[in-house]
């Protein structure tokens, strides 16, 4: 929005140029978001005490998680709004990537809003019901799909970029929309399964963003890309602007729900948050590279699905729990060494996946 004013001064005024550069507006970005979170985080906060929405804890998990019970959650309503004002005042929003990844995350979060509502304020503990919330998920994803394959103008735009190798870029024709549906509601649940543990969901979250931005820029840089045997695609370069206010919008989220957590982000924020990373990972064509950075959340989706898969063929149980970080507290680790662990190991996995676009 302010892109188009900047540009409308530059003829009064050519400092206004700076506005052109997407370093500068980066930085704008994640400073805005982080700013917007940390002023607006205790009036969210207070509002959702007042109202009594509040966290209900399993009563099957570990015991320390008792005390958790009341805390404020669908504190992911504080995210989305950091990322929404940001990359409104600072995106070029005329850049068609830009608008499918904010109806992305728009979209997933009305969905986990109304799963959100109806177990905290409605009191019904089965919220939305599995099978519709998987429904909208589906809906949201092949609409994105078709929509990117039908609107494509460059072959690059639906090729498989293979981590390790140069000149491997298949082209995926119509089953880029099977990609594009698996890559988005599959990182949205992985997040959401995730987010289990207080600042355990938030912080792999900011790194892969982060990452993705640097891919972003790269990606639109005609001659990096050409450098890391990169596919260019023009129009990815401004989603750097999404990733660095994703990047704002989690430290200041972060802020409140490092352990001991003052909020939980809820449904609201892990739906959104996961299918941002989904979309932004697509548009950028390194669908392959999420999974190697987002590792944490493939190993916290694929816990879930091993443990339900064990207990209906063999009745038997791999874990102690699923997701995995409950396995790891009932094995006596305390929270805050699984969340500082599992931390660890994204950071790991996220400089193991920008590894990839040079090593190749």
């Amino acid at each position: 929005m302010l892109v188009w004013l900047a540009e409308y001064l530059t003829q009064y005024y050519s400092g206004f140029n700076v506005f052109s550069y997407l370093t500068f507006r980066s930085i704008l970005g994640i400073l805005t978001a982080l700013l917007i979170s940390l002023y607006f985080g205790p009036k969210v906060i207070r509002y959702l005490q007042d109202m009594q929405i509040g966290q209900t804890v399993r009563t099957d998990g570990p015991e320390s998680h008792l005390v958790k019970s009341g805390t404020p959650t669908m504190g992911g309503i504080l995210i989305l709004a950091s990322i929404f004002s940001s990359t409104l005042l600072w995106a070029d929003l005329s850049n068609k990537y830009v608008l499918v990844t904010l109806f992305v995350i728009g979209s997933l979060g009305v969905v986990g809003f109304v799963d959100d509502y109806r177990k905290v304020v409605r009191k019904d503990s089965k919220g939305l019901i599995a099978r519709w919330k998987y429904f909208w998920q589906s809906v949201i994803a092949l609409a994105t799909g078709i929509f990117l394959y039908s609107t494509a103008t460059l072959s690059a735009e639906t090729s498989l970029v293979v981590p390790f190798f140069k000149e491997l870029l298949p082209q995926l024709g119509i089953f880029f929309i099977v990609m594009s549906y698996f890559v988005i509601v599959g990182t949205s649940n992985a997040v959401n399964l995730t987010d289990g543990l207080d600042g355990l969901a938030i912080v792999p979250t900011i790194l892969v963003a982060g990452a993705l931005a640097f891919i972003a820029y790269v990606t639109g840089n005609i001659n990096y890309a050409a450098y890391l045997h990169l596919p260019h695609i023009p129009l990815a370069s401004e989603l750097v602007i999404v990733c660095t206010t994703i990047v704002g919008a989690g430290l200041g989220f972060l802020w409140f729900n490092t352990y001991p957590a003052q909020v939980f982000m809820g449904d609201v924020g892990s739906l959104a948050l996961g299918g941002a990373l989904g979309i932004i990972a697509i548009l950028v064509r390194q669908e392959l590279v999420l999974i190697i950075m987002g590792g944490v959340f493939v190993m916290e989706a694929v816990s879930v699905i091993l443990q339900v898969g064990s207990y209906k063929l063999r009745g038997q149980r791999i874990f102690r729990m699923a997701p995995i970080h409950h396995h790891y507290e009932l094995k006596g680790w305390p929270e805050p060494r699984v969340i500082v662990r599992f931390w660890i190991i994204s950071v790991v996995l996220v400089l193991a996946g920008l590894a990839t676009l040079k090593i190749r």
